[in-house]
């Protein structure tokens, strides 16, 4: 089965700084400002939209192809994903640009500065479909570059293959008629609860104006669980405990990870399928960085049936 997972692939570098911000900024001096500080430690993981996804799958078995592009920086990170069995064969490498980069100070009050440079994301990356089969493949389009998420998902259409749609962090750079237009042939359209907000104001659209256009809306609350939206009524998957909240960063990224892997079943049980969301989102959020969370089968299998009170998953249908 193709699994295409396209979006960006990014450093995340967090640095933590040991006061507060607002102890150092002068309001009276806000028009020249110029401040700097001194931070306790960095810490690089690797990140991005395709490239969590993608990890998420791998921890299932699964060996997803990433498209997307990357940077001549990009080597150590290429390494970690081949070494979970992801396809890195379709990333596109520009040697005249760092990969993406997310430059994130977080200081004592857990107030943040962010600085993103997209790099080698202004790029596109260029997959050659025309060997895709589309009885044979699931994709999903993640945040990403623009040209890239907007093509994508009408070829796509053109081709007849199953993708969701997941605009994220991209939302507020779409107008109405190009949100709508990727929307419109989705299996799933897919977002948290705010995006999904955002995106019926920028569409002038109400939910059932978008299940005209999309097989089902499915909308991530964070620790309230996710919902089902479908033409005929709604399923609530309820919020999963943690033993820890540690980082939420990723956390949706590894939602759809476990999403996808469900609809790989034979029975393709999109209620069982969100489940399998909430739970490898859960083990995300209980550890730093997007893609430092594990689990065996086993330990998933468990604690699945542990929560929901039913078998997990049968990699035996996969």
């Amino acid at each position: 089965m193709n699994i295409l997972i396209s979006g960006s692939l990014a450093f995340d570098r967090v640095m933590d700084f040991p006061g507060r911000f607002a102890e150092h900024i002068l309001p009276e001096k806000l028009h020249i400002l110029n401040v700097c500080f001194m931070i306790n430690e960095l810490k690089e993981n690797f990140g991005g939209t395709a490239g969590n996804i993608a990890y998420a799958l791998s921890l299932f078995g699964a060996t997803p192809k990433i498209l997307a592009t990357a940077g001549r920086d990009f080597a150590p990170y290429m390494d970690w994903l081949q070494t979970h069995n992801i396809s890195t064969k379709h990333v596109k490498i520009i040697q005249s640009e760092l990969t993406a980069g997310a430059y994130i100070t977080t200081d004592c009050s857990n107030n943040q500065l962010t600085a993103f440079n997209p790099g080698a994301m202004k790029y596109q990356s260029d997959f050659d479909f025309s060997t895709v089969s589309a009885k044979d493949t699931i994709a999903i389009v993640s945040p990403g570059n623009l040209t890239d998420m907007l093509s994508f998902t009408r070829i796509y259409k053109e081709k007849g293959i199953n993708y969701i749609f997941d605009p994220g962090q991209s939302l507020p750079l779409w107008g109405k008629e190009e949100l709508l237009d990727m929307i419109n042939g989705s299996s799933i359209f897919i977002s948290n609860d705010y995006e999904l907000e955002l995106t019926l104001e920028k569409t002038d659209q109400k939910i059932e104006d978008l299940l005209k256009l999309t097989g089902l809306v499915l909308t991530t609350k964070g620790e309230h669980g996710s919902t089902i939206t479908l033409k005929d009524g709604s399923i609530n998957i309820p919020g999963i405990p943690t033993k820890e909240v540690k980082d939420p960063t990723g956390a949706g990224d590894a939602y759809r990870g476990g999403l996808i892997m469900g609809l790989l079943l034979k029975d393709k049980d999109i209620e069982h399928a969100a489940k399998m969301g909430a739970l490898c989102a859960t083990y995300a959020v209980e550890v730093y960085g997007t893609q430092n969370f594990t689990f065996t089968k086993e330990e998933f299998n468990a604690r699945f049936k542990n929560i929901f009170n039913v078998s997990a998953f049968p990699y035996d249908k996969y």
